[in-house]
Parts: C-alpha cells; structure tokens; sequence
C-alpha cells in the first residue's frame, strides 16, 4: 500500500527558499579581499542568486552542465552556490591552492563551461585557461572597478547579473538529479571527482544538525572557516541555512589575528576547520592575551585532532573541541565524537581519551572493519581494519569511472584503517597507505604525531615508514619547531616514552624547517616520503638544529 504523502522533492533550492522565507532577516557577513566588511541577509541574496540563476540559463547553462567556481568563503561564493544548483545546473568547487596541473585536469576531467573566479586567482587563470577548452566564459566575482587586467576575455560579476529579474523558477527536477562536483586532493594520483546529489546532500544537511553531530540552530553565529570546496564546507553550507543560523564568511583572510577579529566583532559561537587553522589562531590567542567571549565550541576534522590543541581550547579558554570524521567521498561528516551519556559524566580528563576518536557513526550510516580479504573483524574496540561505509550520502562510484566502488555488501572503502566498537565508536588508526607495517605488527604513525606535536617546542610532526632490513619498516619523526626553539632528538624520544609502545619509538627523529601541507591542510606525507626515499636505518646521526 502506498502512504499517502505529498510529493515533495528534497532538492537543495527549498533550503534557501525556506532560508529566505521564513529566516530573511538573518544577516550573511564577509570579509573582502581588502578587508572590507559587507553585511547582507538570506533574504538579500535569495534575489542575487535569482539574478545569476536567470545570468546562467541567458548564457545557456542548463541541467546538469557544470559550472566551476574557484573562490574563497563570501557572500557571493554562497549565492552563487544556489543559484546554479537551483536550475539544475553542477556546482563544481574548484581548489585554487591545487597544484595548476591538477587543476587542469579537473576542470577537463568535468568538462566546466564556466568559470566564476575570486579576482586574486587571475594569475592562475592566465596559466590554466589555454588548456581548457571547455571553458567558455569566465565571470569575476568583482565589480567594474575591480577587475584585474587579463588576457583573456572576461567580464566583473557584478555588472552580469545587474539587469536580470530577482525572479526565478528554481526545482522542478529529479531529487537524484546532481547537484554539486567535488573532487579529491588527488595525493595517490588524479584527483577523482564525487558527484553529489540533491537528495544526499539535503539528508547529509539533516544529519549534522542532530545535537549529537553539529548540533546547529537559529541561535548560532558560524564561521564558516573550512572552504566551500571543501566538500562545501562540510555540508555547513547546507545545513546552516536550514536553521537560519547567522553566517560569517571571512575570505581569504585565515590568519589567526583574522579570524580571532571575526570571531569576537560578530559573536561566533560555533566554527570548524582543520587543526592547522586553530593552532595558527591559538598561537595568536597566546601571543596577544586574548580570550573569547561568545566561542562555545569548534569542529575538528580533515586531520587527525592533537591532544594539545584540545586541552588548549578547554583549560585556557572555555571552548569544548569536539572532532569528526569524514572525506570528500561521505559528504563528508560520518561520525563525530560527541560524548555518550556515561563518558559525559567524566571529568574532563577522563574524557579526553574518547575525544581523540574520530566519533561515533551518524544515523544513516553503517560502517564495518575488514581485512585484507574483505572479512569481516570483531568490533571490540581493539582489532584494526580497512574501514568501509555506506549510507545514502556515500559516493557508489567516481565521476567519469565505469568501475564500481562498492564491495558486495554495498560498502565503499574509505582507505582507512580503523579500530570499531560494538556501539559504533570509531578511531582512525591510520590511512591504509601510511600505516607502518614492522615485524608483521601495525604501527599507528598518527597516534605517534598526536602525542609529539605536543612537545612545547613543536609547531608540526610527521611519522613515515622507512624500509628496515630486518623489521620491514620502522617509524621515523619529523619535526617542525616553533620559530626560535633548539631541540635535540632525545628530547622528544624522552617525551614519547611511555606514552607509546616500545617497539613503536622511533628510530630516528629529524628536524626540518617546515612540514610540507597539501592544498587541504593535511600534512602531505608523499612529498615527505619522496623527499627522504634515499634514507637508510639506521642513520648516521640524527639532523637537527635551529629555526629562524
């Protein structure tokens, strides 16, 4: 028997239709390239992403054709967002900090008929574009005054949109239709591209808003650090405007003394990004002696989250850290370490064993470990494996791949190795590729960086697998200090023992002038690997010296 429901497509053009509607007056705040603060509301830009929806389909965009940005955190960036999805155009986020032959290839790989670009990224352009014939029109995201002189033709956002209708059908298409194309970092090859739908997205949104995820509402200030092309930024860009929550978009401008700023002249209660991000900001807080007023609580994700940075948060400044787990392929948030009842009831340093964990699962989604044979693990909390997922906000392929993804159970394999237990509590051990194998045991290089970026004198820590002759591989420290600090090896040995196994200490500690980070903050251990390809154990002596 059928219910008898109405027929109510979950397409993302409703969110901010519900946003403009019923949460108008709510404000959308950026910070421009030059620092300029510019104030707007959901109501506001509703009628802007009209314009550019009518700009687009004058231009002969339609279902389905791609459109890329390739812009930081503004107002614009967001309008722009809907108002292509809301046709039934693919918004395609492009990552301007990628290497440009990866960009390239992305943008061929997509076949994007526009690009609608930040005016800081015309240098980048004058490279790319001669490479990409698909490309067809380019819009800055400027007015007249401020274009940058280029080469190619190209037209200021502002004037493009000026004369259309705020009038606009939006929906009307397939909840299965896409909505939005985001590819990977590409560090095992060419980048791949997650095509995600009107409907995933939309149920995606709904998840993390439950108090045990983000735990957003109407009453919250987000700032909206982790970037749009970043899985569009995490799905806040959807879930946000569904509570009516106030946005604050900060640009280009992620430094700590920036984002500090934001945060205290707009009242921000709630932020996420990478750890990089809010070490860069507590590094200012300690430096300047400031404190927060409004910041209840931030999200970390994309890395794995330091010990240090959470008790920071905590004991000096009131913010509780929670970290989630996700990548581009889950939407991305999948699990997130919100506390059960019993661990709540913990003092805090009891609990901070569980916040280290990636989390628990969110509902719509199951998760199991395997072996290198696809077997299924015990979930005892102890036992690592290959974690696989699935759920409705799960990617089944790649863009433009024929191969499925999915095993026979319909799980698609995240590359991570992870420990589970009976009631879904997750830890990422480490990814499958930068697990240490030595003596046939595991060895977690990310416990090992957790613990000794800690060290007083540590900005960054790296741990690699370096080929052993008789152990296979054994773990290797690399260490980035803090701006004048002078270390010798032993110290941080001395400060690993016993946090860690024995057998887990490694065998040599090397310090370097900078960590090499990929284009979405993570530290870029194939660079590392190929920087030290030619290192043998045991070394000759451990390096180690100043920073400047």
């Amino acid at each position: 028997m059928k219910a008898l429901m109405q027929d109510y497509a979950l397409t993302l053009d409703k969110l901010f239709d519900h946003a403009a509607k019923w949460h108008g007056g709510r404000e959308i705040v950026s910070r421009l390239n030059d620092g300029q603060i510019v104030r707007s509301t959901y109501a506001a830009l509703h009628r802007r992403a009209k314009q550019f929806s009518n700009a687009l389909l004058e231009a002969g965009i339609g279902v389905g054709d791609r459109v890329a940005t390739m812009a930081w955190n503004g107002s614009r960036h967001f309008e722009i967002c809907y108002g292509t999805l809301g046709i039934g155009a693919i918004h395609h986020t492009l990552n301007p900090r990628l290497f440009p032959e990866q960009i390239v290839y992305i943008i061929n790989h997509a076949a994007d008929r526009m690009i609608i670009a930040d005016a800081a990224c015309v240098d980048l352009l004058e490279e790319i574009l001669p490479q990409c014939p698909t490309v067809e029109t380019v819009i800055f995201l400027t007015d007249e005054a401020g274009m940058p002189e280029t080469s190619f033709a190209a037209r200021p956002y502002e004037s493009w949109i000026a004369d259309q209708s705020e009038t606009c059908p939006w929906g009307g298409f397939s909840e299965e239709e896409a909505a939005g194309l985001c590819y990977t970092s590409g560090t095992t090859g060419n980048p791949k591209g997650v095509l995600y739908g009107h409907r995933s997205n939309y149920l995606h949104a709904l998840m993390t808003l439950q108090p045990d995820a983000l735990n957003l509402s109407k009453r919250d200030t987000v700032l909206l650090v982790v970037p749009m092309y970043h899985a569009n930024a995490w799905g806040v860009v959807y879930s946000a405007p569904m509570v009516g929550a106030k946005l604050v978009l900060p640009g280009q401008h992620m430094d700590g003394a920036s984002i500090h700023e934001l945060i205290e002249s707009e009242g921000v209660t709630y932020s996420a990004a990478v750890p990089t991000v809010w070490q860069m900001l507590l590094d200012h807080m300690k430096e300047a002696g400031a404190g927060f007023t409004t910041l209840k609580r931030v999200t970390v994700g994309g890395a794995a989250c330091p010990e240090s940075l959470i008790r920071t948060f905590h004991d000096d400044y009131g913010v509780d850290v929670i970290q989630g787990w996700g990548m581009t392929e889950t939407s991305p948030l999948a699990t997130v370490a919100s506390p059960t009842p019993s661990i709540a009831e913990l003092p805090f340093d009891a609990q901070v064993p569980f916040k280290l964990k990636q989390g628990r699962l969110l509902c719509n989604i199951d998760l199991k470990i395997v072996d290198d044979a696809g077997q299924r693990l015990p979930h005892d909390g102890e036992t690592p494996g290959r974690l696989m997922i699935r759920g409705p906000a799960i990617a089944s392929d790649y863009y433009g791949e024929e191969t499925d993804a999915l095993d026979e159970e319909g799980f698609f394999d995240t590359g991570d190795v992870s420990t589970l237990t009976e009631d879904g509590i997750m830890q990422i051990t480490d990814r499958a590729k930068d697990v240490i194998k030595s003596g046939g045991e595991w060895i977690s290089s990310i416990d090992i960086e957790n613990i000794a970026v800690g060290h007083a004198k540590a900005q960054l820590a790296a741990v690699i697998g370096v080929t052993h002759p008789k152990w296979d591989e054994r773990p290797v420290l690399l260490v980035e200090l803090k701006p004048g600090e002078k270390a010798e090896a032993q110290e941080f040995l001395d400060y690993l023992d016993g946090k860690i196994a024995r057998w887990w200490m490694p065998d040599a500690v090397v310090f370097v002038d900078e960590i090499p980070l990929g284009p979405t903050g993570k530290i870029d251990k194939k660079r590392i690997r190929e920087r030290l390809k030619d290192y043998d154990l045991p070394p000759p002596a451990v390096i180690a010296g100043p920073r400047d």
